[in-house]
C-alpha cells in the first residue's frame, strides 16, 4: 500500500466514527421524545433507522401503528414492522408478531403461525411469549402442533429466512 493511501483510509475510518453515533443519538433524540409523547418527532428519528435496518426502531414503529400514536392506526403496517424485527431476533416483535396472528390483527387469524411467533419469542427469552404459546397451543390440534413446531424449528434453523 502505498503512503497516499493512508490519509484516504484514515479519513474513511474517521467519518465511520463520526456516523455511528449520530445514528444512536437519533434512536436516543426519538425515544425521549416518544417518552414525551411527541410521536412526530420520534416518528422523524426513527423512520430512517427503521428502514436502514435497525431493529429497535423497527419495533417501535410497529408499535406506534399498532397504537396510532403519531400515524392513522394501521394493524397491516404495524405487522410489516413487527415482521422485520422479528426476521432480525427481537424477542419482542416476535411475540407481538404472534399476537397479531392470534388475534388476527393486520393478517388473517392463524393460530399456527402465532404459536411458531410465540414459540421463537420464548426461545429468545421473552417470558411473555412462553404463556401465549401455550395458550395458542391449547387451540391447536395434536397434528397441527406438530406442524407449529416444525415451522419453528425451520425459522430457527434458517436464521429467520424462511418464516411463515
Amino acid at each position: 500500500m502505498g503512503k497516499g493511501r493512508t490519509p484516504l483510509i484514515a479519513g474513511i475510518f474517521a467519518l465511520m466514527l463520526l456516523v455511528i453515533p449520530a445514528q444512536a443519538q437519533d434512536f436516543d433524540t426519538g425515544l425521549a421524545a416518544y417518552d414525551r409523547g411527541d410521536y412526530a418527532t420520534a416518528l422523524q428519528e426513527w423512520r430512517p433507522l427503521a428502514r436502514s435496518g435497525d431493529v429497535a426502531a423497527q419495533y417501535n414503529l410497529g408499535l406506534m401503528y399498532r397504537k396510532g400514536e403519531g400515524v392513522p392506526q394501521d394493524d397491516r403496517e404495524a405487522v410489516r414492522w413487527y415482521r422485520r424485527a422479528a426476521e432480525q431476533g427481537n424477542a419482542k416483535a416476535q411475540n407481538n408478531l404472534g399476537m397479531m396472528y392470534n388475534n388476527g390483527e393486520g393478517v388473517a387469524q392463524d393460530y399456527i403461525t402465532a404459536h411458531v411467533w410465540f414459540n421463537i419469542a420464548a426461545a429468545n427469552g421473552n417470558t411473555k411469549a412462553s404463556e401465549n404459546r401455550d395458550i395458542a397451543a391449547s387451540k391447536l390440534s395434536a397434528d397441527a402442533l406438530i406442524e407449529a413446531q416444525r415451522l419453528a424449528r425451520q425459522c430457527l434453523d434458517s436464521t429467520y429466512q424462511n418464516c411463515p
